[in-house]
């Protein structure tokens, strides 16, 4: 999955995501909760926006900052 290293995949295939179809399903937002839950001192913010940029086919680094803002509330992380 672009905008995702080796280990972020390795990490969404242990709780059954394995393409971005599967992350267009269940939403990035539940997606990284549960590799957030299965991970938690290792899976960071990067991650949720990784997989949001990756779904609007964008570099992670130009991911629009409103967008992080209101991922990290639905997160409860801001």
């Amino acid at each position: 999955m672009k905008n995702l290293g080796p280990k972020s995949r390795e990490w969404l295939a242990s709780v059954d995501i394995y393409t971005l179809d599967d992350v267009a399903k269940l939403g990035v937002v539940e997606t990284y909760k549960r590799v957030k839950a299965a991970y938690p001192e290792k899976v960071t913010l990067n991650m949720l926006w990784g997989l949001q940029a990756a779904l609007l086919e964008i570099p992670w680094n130009e991911l629009p900052t409103d967008i992080k803002e209101e991922l990290k509330r639905q997160v409860g992380e801001s």
